[in-house]
């Protein structure tokens, strides 16, 4: 099994997730998180007044799937969530040792 996480902007979240239930993921957590990478964040102007937003809105994305499908949710990601600009985001694939559900105590891929 492999736990793929995925760094993309807020407003594809959407798309994403459609892409990802099209392919037959059935479920995935959510986390609105901050960061910069090459794109270093922006200048904004206030009222009148400039400063720099250093960290950027994001969201990640966790998946756990079993090894066949790993390319084809990596591909549906990629696909939803470029938009050509700097700034897309990330897709990382690690492995997973063990899964537990802990309603059932199912093990393994029974329990993603």
């Amino acid at each position: 099994m492999k736990k793929i996480e995925a760094i993309i902007k807020p407003f594809k979240l959407e798309e994403v997730k459609e892409a990802l239930s099209n392919n037959g993921v059935k479920g995935l957590s959510v986390t609105e998180i901050k960061g910069f990478g090459r794109q270093k964040g922006h200048k904004e102007l206030y009222r009148g007044a400039e400063y720099e937003i250093e960290f950027l809105p994001k969201v990640k994305l966790e998946i756990v799937v079993p090894d066949d499908d790993v390319e084809k949710v990596v591909d549906a990601i990629i696909s939803s969530a470029r938009t050509g600009r700097i700034g897309d985001g990330k897709v990382f694939a690690t492995s997973v040792e063990e899964v537990i559900r802990i309603r059932t105590g199912e093990i393994g891929e029974e329990a993603v």
